[in-house]
């Protein structure tokens, strides 16, 4: 019997307990949301900022094989012992996927190096995800592009390394465009960032937003191999030993 792949999703879960808007569009949370639309032998599990340590103690990170981080308002509030935390997990091989304005998480910002930056804008605009790697795992089963009625606006210049793999590019309403999906390799750990989900818009709601997320967990799913062993190392070959002269 295959093992369940361990997720854990990971939220502020600070908006939808003080906006309304936000709460009436995920009344259990965006978590909740998030997770609900994972398909596949999964077991998927929650944490939020509020939890003790964040929900992301070592025993629940040492039991993650991909971890889902969403936040928005509260960057500053998330320990960086809890960063540096998830980061060498990452190393390790954990899968991370970060969604929407989780690009400003310190999470992100620091495994990527960079400050995450962009342009921003709140116009209930239409946004479409454009597939530009349509033989990439991640977008199985998605046509040419999702499109969303209503979302907030992500521009470029998004302040990023350059992805190893850009999956998707999305186009606005307004005329901006952006990289709204990219995966990055850090150590053993593979990264997706997912530009859509603004709160206060039912986005993780819709079945091809939560068909990307999915794919995405299991493209992220740490590879069965062991860790590479770093440091000093006794060599593999008799060094012969050299005649100085």
């Amino acid at each position: 019997m295959s093992q369940k792949l361990k997720v854990t999703v990971w939220n502020e879960y600070r908006h939808e307990k003080e906006n309304e808007k936000v709460r009436a569009a995920y009344p259990q949370g965006i978590h909740t949301a998030i997770g609900e639309g994972i398909n596949g032998d999964v077991e998927v599990t929650y944490a939020t900022l509020d939890d003790p340590e964040h929900g992301l103690s070592e025993e629940v990170l040492n039991n993650t094989d991909v971890l889902i981080w969403w936040g928005h308002k509260a960057h500053g509030e998330v320990q960086d012992e809890i960063v540096a935390r998830v980061q060498k997990r990452v190393w390790q091989g954990m899968g991370l996927i970060v969604l929407h304005s989780g690009h400003f998480s310190k999470v992100f910002k620091t495994l990527m190096g960079t400050s995450c930056d962009l342009k921003w804008r709140e116009a209930d605009e239409k946004e479409r995800l454009w597939v530009v790697a349509p033989g990439h795992p991640i977008v199985e089963g998605i046509g040419e592009y999702i499109q969303l009625e209503e979302e907030e606006m992500y521009g470029e210049h998004f302040d990023i390394p350059q992805p190893d793999e850009l999956v998707m590019v999305s186009w606005f309403e307004g005329g901006e465009v952006f990289r709204s999906g990219c995966t990055f390799h850090r150590g053993n750990g593979k990264i997706f960032y997912f530009r859509p989900g603004h709160e206060t818009y039912p986005t993780y709601y819709n079945p091809q937003i939560r068909r990307v997320i999915s794919n995405a967990v299991h493209w992220a799913a740490p590879t069965k191999r062991e860790v590479p062993y770093y440091g000093n190392h006794k060599p593999l070959e008799t060094i012969q030993p050299k005649v100085k002269a």
